[in-house]
C-alpha cells in the first residue's frame, strides 16, 4: 500500500467517524436527562478504566446505502490452521527433495551394479582392465 492510498483510507476513516459522531450527538438531544446522566457517568467510568490500545488500520471501508462497514484482517481467527497452511508447501518441498535424493541414489547403485556385473561376466579377467597396455589397446582399437 503506497502513501497516497494509505492517506486516502485514513481520510475516509476520519470522515466516517465524524459522521457517526454527528449522528450520535444529534440523537442525544432527544434523550431524557436521567439517561444522559447515566451515560455520562458510564463514560467517565469507562475512560478511567480504559487501556491504551495500539491503533491499527482498517482493511477497507465499505459504504452501501448510507451504512458503512469496517473490514478487518482476513486472517484473524485462523490460528494454527493458518500456520499449518503456510508451512505445508515447505513440507511438500522437503519431501520432494528427499524423494529425489533417494531415487538418484538407487539409480546410481543400479548403474554401478550393472557395470560390476558386466565386468565379472566378461571373458576378460578384471585385472586386465587395470593393465596399462590394455587401456592403450582400447584407445587404439576405436
Amino acid at each position: 500500500m503506497n502513501a497516497a492510498t494509505r492517506d486516502l483510507a485514513l481520510a475516509r476513516q476520519d470522515q466516517f467517524g465524524r459522521r457517526v459522531a454527528a449522528r450520535l450527538d444529534a440523537a442525544t438531544l432527544e434523550l431524557p436527562r436521567d439517561v444522559t446522566e447515566r451515560l455520562r457517568a458510564g463514560r467517565v467510568q469507562a475512560l478511567s478504566k480504559r487501556k491504551v490500545a495500539a491503533l491499527g488500520e482498517a482493511r477497507a471501508v465499505q459504504v452501501s446505502g448510507g451504512q458503512a462497514t469496517l473490514g478487518g484482517d482476513e486472517r484473524q481467527g485462523w490460528g494454527w490452521w493458518y500456520r499449518l497452511a503456510t508451512a505445508l508447501p515447505l513440507v511438500v518441498l522437503l519431501a520432494g527433495l528427499v524423494t529425489i535424493h533417494v531415487v538418484q541414489n538407487d539409480t546410481r547403485a543400479q548403474e554401478l551394479a550393472e557395470v560390476d556385473a558386466a565386468l565379472l561376466t566378461d571373458e576378460l579377467p578384471p585385472a586386465a582392465y587395470a593393465d596399462p597396455g590394455f587401456v592403450q589397446f582400447l584407445k587404439t582399437s576405436d
